[in-house]
């Protein structure tokens, strides 16, 4: 009984709602809703009801629901019999190695393989994942390609790079649900993904990503273009998210996009969710101050956020992806103008406008 819980309208939806389930034959349970209503124990209390086997959902539902079940007992997953369980999914960004070992532990019961699935609506399904029961886990990483998925590490001119360095992730060789155009603009497809400093023959997909140097496992690292240079210094977007959510006792979700600036270059702003309420005054200036210092401590001075803002949530669409764009509108000062229908809590921007 397998249940992806993705918005169908997104690529998960497509893939791993619509056609793959019905072209498996696979009984499968589709969802209306969002995991928080009526209480947020839906999920676990869904998985219950119907016998669910197969789970799979993104980090940003899991880490909301980790807020929701340590701060209430009641939609803790403990309340409910997960043991039909035999393997969990995890899709859409990369897992933070504390909400992988949360899913794994009381969603799991340390019997469930998670499969870390990397893939884009323009791969059209799995290309990086662990293959349950037979890949060893790593906490945060994906693991190794499909077998015929030939992805590597590169850096801007299209050279390999040892492992342990950063860089970024490309597929070499063509595989068969790769996206094959853009419509009516084929010139914008090639350039996109076939770019021609990189010899128009590597596909880019348009995230970071670093092999261990023991295992040679991929970890992504974020997009791209969400990479910030402060003063020279480039780092991953995602790197400090995490960060920010290893202060377990404090934090419960994060979100870190760039703004402007005129000394840096770019600053940090980063957008928390802490496991309590939202704090005002001098209240919410402490503890933007100590969650800057443990960011300090975990990766650098230089990583810092400039601005902390707190909500008691990110706005995010109904499936749970946290839309970055409105985020780096809030971080700029700009008004929202762009479409907000697709988010699940409109009232939330007006929450986050306050930087401390």
């Amino acid at each position: 009984v397998f249940w992806c819980t993705a918005d169908i309208g997104w690529i998960t939806g497509h893939a791993y709602v619509a056609y793959g389930p019905l072209a498996a034959g696979a009984t499968q349970i589709i969802f209306e809703g969002i995991p928080t209503y009526p209480n947020a124990g839906r999920f676990w209390q869904m998985i219950e009801r119907h016998k669910c086997t197969i789970f799979y959902t993104a980090p940003t539902a899991i880490r909301s629901l980790i807020k929701s079940a340590e701060s209430d007992e009641k939609v803790h997953p403990d309340r409910s019999d997960l043991s039909s369980l035999r393997i969990l999914g995890s899709v859409g960004e990369p897992i933070n190695p504390e909400a992988w070992m949360w899913y794994y532990k009381n969603i799991g019961h340390e019997k469930c393989p998670i499969v870390d699935t990397f893939w884009q609506t323009e791969t059209g399904g799995h290309m990086i994942t662990p293959l349950p029961g037979a890949t060893p886990l790593v906490p945060g990483s994906c693991t190794l390609p499909l077998p015929g998925i030939m992805a590597a590490i590169v850096d801007e001119a299209g050279h390999d790079v040892p492992n342990g360095s950063g860089g970024m992730l490309v597929v070499k060789r063509p595989w068969p649900s790769m996206i094959r155009t853009i419509w009516n603009d084929p010139d914008r497809f090639k350039s996109s993904y076939f770019p021609a400093e990189m010899g128009g023959t590597y596909y880019l997909a348009g995230d970071g990503a670093v092999r261990s140097e023991d295992r040679g496992y991929f970890r992504i690292t974020g997009r791209i273009d969400d990479v910030l240079n402060v003063s020279g210094h480039r780092m991953g977007t995602m790197e400090i998210e995490s960060a920010l959510v290893a202060k377990t006792d404090l934090v419960a979700e994060a979100a870190v996009v760039g703004r402007p600036d005129d000394l840096t270059g770019e600053a940090i702003c980063a957008f928390v969710v802490l496991k309590r309420g939202v704090p005002t005054g001098d209240e919410a200036k402490q503890i933007a101050k100590e969650l800057r210092d443990w960011v300090a401590k975990e990766i650098g001075p230089i990583a810092k956020p400039k601005d902390i803002r707190f909500g008691e949530n990110l706005p995010k669409t109904r499936s749970g992806k946290i839309m970055r764009r409105l985020l780096r509108s809030l971080a700029k000062g700009e008004n929202i103008t762009q479409d907000t229908s697709t988010l699940e809590n409109p009232a939330i921007l007006g929450q986050l406008g306050q930087a401390y």
